[in-house]
């Protein structure tokens, strides 16, 4: 897990993100802040379109971006919004994410708002059952690796 200064630093410029972010419909500003392995900071912020479809979130933007420069390893993510509490990532961006979390791994995940609230999560926790190359490679869907309901 990540010091607190450092998610501090990267809740900022996840806010940061958040003011460039184009969401003229739904008026839903959200900024991304990437921590990729090698230290560099990736911003993302969502861009939405008339064709709502065709809509990125802001986590996703700063995936693209980085698997654009060459990086897959991430440590951390922070995510800007307004609501509050803060926003957890939707289901889409939580699958994106898992791509390039190592095995047996975790990416920490802050969650911050323009009130000064501060959620510290993982992925993991937001996420449970990952579906991910390991599902892909045994033939098993997540659903069959899990104990039957009782």
């Amino acid at each position: 897990m990540l010091d607190d200064a450092t998610l501090d630093a990267l809740g900022l410029q996840a806010l940061a993100a958040r003011r460039r972010a184009y969401a003229p419909y739904s008026h839903f500003l959200v900024g991304a802040a990437l921590l990729c392995d090698d230290g560099a900071v990736i911003e993302g912020c969502n861009v939405e379109n008339a064709s709502y479809g065709l809509c990125i979130c802001a986590e996703r933007t700063a995936v693209a971006a980085a698997v654009a420069q060459g990086r897959r390893h991430f440590r951390a993510v922070a995510i800007a919004t307004a609501s509050t509490p803060p926003a957890t990532p939707c289901g889409m961006c939580r699958q994106v994410l898992a791509e390039f979390t190592p095995p047996n791994g975790d990416i920490d995940i802050l969650l911050v708002n323009d009130a000064g609230a501060r959620v510290r999560t993982t992925l993991r926790a937001l996420f449970p059952g990952i579906f991910d190359m390991a599902q892909l490679q045994s033939g098993q869907s997540p659903a069959s690796t899990t104990e039957p309901a009782r």
